[in-house]
């Protein structure tokens, strides 16, 4: 039988968010089911905690010190085609659809046969704009939430559940799965945005979590000396939030994964109606997570768990589900699922090693965020971590989950011997710097943060559409936004 491959990712999910991964509160019954019968890895770490790095180290299986990107930014240094072109030109329909961030080429195929996109921003080249300018909701400019001064307060989707974004990934796929010919090898790709920001769950999906007992966040007394490892955009403090402030974004947090997992639900059973879900090897997992509290922050970019952990799971067909504990990362995929579907490959050509059956030997795996003076690095093993912070020529070390106590000692023969690889890595960067706009802030100390903690982020592209439904005397506020976050 063809040896047919599905990935289904998602944005900004943390693995502790997940059933599978220990959370007592969500409600995620189809991903807790796919994991049952797969390797569950507990120690996967993203090789960027933001976007853009983390999906081109994925689809290149290189980190970012080798890519040139370590930002959500166009300027790279690699220029290869990756994983997903080597397994189209090896006979595999391949079909992608929702969310890439590959923001050289937002809308092009990507290495796929086919796609069908869904990018966070309008533009008049995304098939779901079309889709919802095509539909009875128009009027709905901000579909996937409003972000800009409301991208971290927690609000009802303007879409009903059937027009949301995550059921629209969720029907193209299925619709995919249904008239796909089984007998050919398949290599499918969903990709939700959610849950990352703004969390907007459809109606009554946001319903789902109205707790007050939850778990609050991870603020431990030693936050304080941490917060240099955090974003100060998206600090507590710099967005004036409350405990109920955060008990309610957790809320609609979890309301928008239950969401996807009901969408991932209907492609896997869509899979086994098929008869293919025996014969296909199964990932799930995410870019990066988010830190939701954690520390009294927000967002992603930090080196902390709550960021830089991610769930990833493996079904493998003819294997049991089991547990790892060993350090992987999203560099790993491409290798491993060449190696799965029999496709060759130079290994000199991935930093990834193929995880079918265990780590190939390694025994660390690295992050980064930024670069230069500025830049965050860390290398991960599979109870401990160093990280490098350039801005403050500092290292921490963590041998805990939440991470709590830095133990930092570099007399430590581990410690030492971690310093000295994730110094080497470091030293290896060809990360890229782009071209600075005129005026834009120099980064560093005396950064001014953004008062609602991200920069303006309008939808621009249905500008005109969206000032016309003003009636003349009023003035609508909107702001071009030039660079995709």
């Amino acid at each position: 039988m063809p040896k047919h491959i599905l990935i289904i990712m998602t944005d900004q999910c943390r693995a502790d968010a997940l059933g599978a991964y220990g959370c007592e509160y969500a409600q995620t019954p189809a991903l807790d089911g796919l994991a049952a019968g797969s390797a569950v890895f507990e120690r996967a770490v993203t090789p960027s905690p933001v976007c853009v790095p983390a999906r081109l180290c994925m689809m290149s299986g290189r980190y970012c010190v080798n890519t040139g990107n370590a930002t959500n930014n166009k300027a790279k240094a690699w220029n290869g085609k990756g994983f997903y072109s080597m397994l189209t030109e090896a006979g595999y329909d391949s079909y992608q659809v929702g969310k890439m961030h590959y923001v050289w080429d937002s809308y092009g195929t990507l290495g796929f046969a086919h796609r069908k996109t869904q990018e966070e921003m309008s533009n008049p080249g995304d098939d779901y704009t079309n889709f919802i300018m095509s539909s009875p909701y128009r009027n709905v400019f901000d579909y996937n939430g409003h972000r800009s001064e409301m991208y971290y307060v927690p609000q009802v989707s303007q879409l009903p559940a059937e027009y949301h974004p995550t059921a629209w990934v969720g029907d193209r796929t299925v619709e995919y799965i249904e008239r796909c010919d089984p007998s050919k090898p398949v290599f499918l790709m969903s990709s939700f945005i959610h849950p990352h920001p703004p969390f907007c769950p459809p109606a009554p999906w946001n319903k789902l979590f109205r707790r007050d007992d939850l778990p609050g966040p991870f603020v431990p007394p030693e936050t304080p000396q941490l917060k240099y490892l955090l974003d100060p955009n998206l600090s507590g403090e710099a967005l004036d939030l409350s405990r109920l402030d955060l008990l309610r974004l957790k809320n609609f947090y979890y309301a928008c994964l239950s969401f996807v997992d009901y969408h991932a639900g209907r492609i896997l059973d869509a899979l086994k109606r098929k008869g293919m879900y025996d014969d296909t090897l199964i990932v799930f997992t995410s870019d990066h997570g988010e830190c939701l509290g954690d520390y009294y922050n927000m967002g992603k970019r930090t080196m902390m768990s709550c960021a830089s952990r991610i769930p990833l799971m493996v079904k493998i067909p003819g294997r049991e589900g089991c547990r790892r504990s060993d350090a992987v990362s999203l560099v790993d995929l491409a290798p491993t699922l060449l190696d799965w579907a029999g496709v060759p490959y130079d290994p000199s050509l991935f930093d990834g090693r193929s995880i079918l059956d265990g780590s190939g030997g390694r025994e660390f795996v690295y992050s980064q965020y930024g670069w230069g003076k500025t830049g965050t690095w860390m290398i991960a093993g599979d109870c401990d971590k160093l990280i490098f912070n350039a801005a403050t020529d500092r290292y921490a070390y963590f041998d805990g989950t939440p991470e709590r106590f830095d133990r930092y000692d570099p007399s430590v023969p581990r410690i030492a011997r971690m310093k000295e690889l994730l110094d080497a890595h470091v030293a290896s960067d060809v990360t890229v710097s782009p071209p600075k706009a005129p005026g834009a802030e120099k980064p560093g100390k005396g950064k001014k943060l953004h008062r609602f903690g991200v920069a303006r982020m309008d939808h621009f592209a249905r500008a005109d559409e969206e000032r016309a439904r003003i009636p003349e005397g009023y003035t609508i506020d909107l702001q071009r936004f030039e660079k995709q976050e």
